[in-house]
């Protein structure tokens, strides 16, 4: 249980989630807390490897990079899931998949909300 007080101590300090939490829109704290939740869960499985996506990846390579989220990375996650409208059958699969595609996505997808509000059908 050491190992696990840990990673949330490690987590909810790289996410900010004291900050996270006063900023949260009404009901999202739940949410974080879910998430905070799922990534300790995953940081604290020790496995050969795990499977994201569909696809498999070394233990390691995804416990790095699941310990590099930080609070920008929340907030676009929630965001997303926000905004989305479709059914999502494996909830944890998909926040899974999500929070570790976070931090390779996210400039991306600001930037495609930036062209499609200044270009491509946003009213200005």
């Amino acid at each position: 249980m050491d190992v696990i007080h840990a990673y949330t101590a490690i987590v909810k300090e790289n996410i900010e989630y004291d900050t996270l939490i006063q900023s949260a829109r009404l009901g999202e704290k739940e949410y974080i807390d879910e998430i905070v939740e799922l990534l300790v869960e995953t940081i604290s499985a020790k496995r050969d490897t795990l499977s994201i996506g569909g696809a498999e990846y070394p233990y390691q390579f995804v416990k790095n990079k699941l310990l590099k989220v930080e609070s920008s990375h929340i907030q676009y996650l929630l965001e997303c899931l926000h905004d989305n409208t479709t059914k999502i059958h494996n909830v944890r699969a998909y926040l899974l998949a999500c929070i570790f595609n976070a931090p390779s996505t996210i400039n991306n997808y600001y930037r495609a909300e930036v062209n499609h509000d200044m270009y491509g059908g946003g009213n200005l």
